[in-house]
């Protein structure tokens, strides 16, 4: 069969197989069909042979010799479900988390302020600012320059847990600076060859 003409099209959860211009056969479910590109979706058994994956193949029908239809499918299957409460809460915290940055922005903070807020972030959630001081868990303040010695707080694990993502950020960062340039030094070295 070859590729659809105008008015035909793919249903989704169709099973398909086709022959790409490489002499490639591909079989699979349809996952998505875009009529305009031509451009067709299959949801593919794994490569990696583990029963719980899945390869998602994008095929531009443009390169295809053949197409056949194993199984097609008439009616359209069910959407999953939204949990929109869920969708909620993340564009709410979403939300926050842009008008953090925007405070820290125009509060003054320095780029490594700002960096380090979202470090720590990552690990604890409750983290915001609090002028140009990092509050953390409402028990650990951070001070400008932002290092481990400018942590204050309640002696304990949080202060103690606070500090070692502090020092491991400005480490990562160090490290990052670190192997960047030496390949810039590996560049020049090979430009100047």
């Amino acid at each position: 069969m070859a590729a659809p003409g105008p008015g035909e099209y793919f249903s989704v959860g169709s099973h398909i197989s086709c022959l790409t211009c490489l002499g490639q056969r591909l079989q699979g479910e349809v996952v998505a069909f875009d009529y305009q590109s031509k451009m067709l979706t299959l949801k593919c058994d794994p490569s990696s042979r583990k029963p719980t994956l899945y390869d998602v193949i994008l095929i531009n029908l443009a390169y295809v010799s053949e197409v056949d239809i194993i199984n097609d499918r008439t009616e359209t299957p069910p959407l999953a479900s939204l949990n929109v409460s869920k969708l909620a809460n993340r564009a709410r915290s979403e939300k926050e988390d842009k008008l953090s940055q925007a405070y820290a922005i125009s509060a003054g903070v320095s780029v490594e302020g700002q960096h380090l807020f979202q470090t720590i972030h990552k690990t604890i959630k409750d983290c915001k600012w609090q002028e140009k001081n990092i509050m953390v868990m409402d028990d650990v303040v951070i001070s400008p320059p932002y290092q481990a010695d400018n942590c204050k707080g309640k002696e304990g694990s949080a202060l103690s847990h606070v500090r070692k993502i502090v020092e491991k950020h400005f480490r990562d960062l160090e490290s990052q600076k670190q192997r960047s340039q030496a390949q810039q030094t590996q560049k020049d070295s090979t430009l100047s060859s």
